[in-house]
């Protein structure tokens, strides 16, 4: 009895545990593939299946709907920036707030430049599923968060932050739409050329906010 225990934990030297875990990663490599190459509307049960080649069975072991699938890869997607945008700024900690906005805005533009398929997660068009459009505008507010607590130390004695706030909103907006017509082809422009035309722009809405010396 107790080596048949044994054997019903474990196959092909996996346990049950581990093979339900590598069927789940399974299917979040599926979708992300298929979210990179055709967008997030081809994230279907029956896509992810088929690309797995695992059955639906399986997907909803690991799900509860395609909603949170599509949740997981979004979620895995933007930490992987994130880190890549506090690993960018770290070495500048100690450099102004114009020198950090410049860092990131070089670490973003190079990665969205290298990695389109991450890019089509974050910045493609997410009208339609109410999970993206929600974790969508939370990172944004994270990123707000991010550039409000970076640019603190070297604001104005008398800065209104309220506004500050908005202006970064602003600034986040509109460098969304930029990469968006940038990867489009509105904008045809070279990597280094968007940096520089973005590092102006950021400026120009950071300039009435910092202190002098910096």
């Amino acid at each position: 009895m107790q080596h048949a225990a044994i054997r019903s934990r474990s196959y092909g030297g996996k346990s049950a545990e581990q093979r339900r875990s590598e069927r789940r990663q399974a299917l979040i490599t599926a979708a992300n593939e298929l979210w990179r190459e055709q967008g997030w509307a081809a994230v279907t049960m029956r896509g992810v299946c088929a690309r797995a080649r695992l059955t639906d069975r399986y997907f909803y072991e690991n799900f509860a709907d395609r909603e949170a699938l599509l949740g997981e890869v979004w979620d895995a997607t933007r930490d992987e920036h994130l880190a890549m945008l506090y690993t960018a700024i770290a070495p500048y900690l100690a450099e102004n707030a114009l020198v950090q906005l410049r860092a990131a805005v070089e670490a973003v533009v190079h990665r969205i430049a290298d990695d389109p398929g991450g890019a089509q997660i974050l910045f493609g068009d997410h009208a339609g599923s109410a999970t993206l459009e929600r974790r969508r505008r939370e990172t944004i507010q994270t990123a707000v968060e991010i550039f409000l607590a970076l640019s603190r130390p070297y604001l104005r004695a008398d800065a209104d932050e309220t506004q500050l706030r908005i202006s970064i909103v602003v600034g986040i907006g509109g460098f969304v739409e930029t990469i968006l017509a940038w990867r489009s082809g509105t904008l045809d422009i070279t990597v280094e050329e968007l940096i520089e035309s973005l590092d102006v722009v950021g400026r120009s809405l950071a300039r009435e906010f910092l202190a002098r010396e910096v």
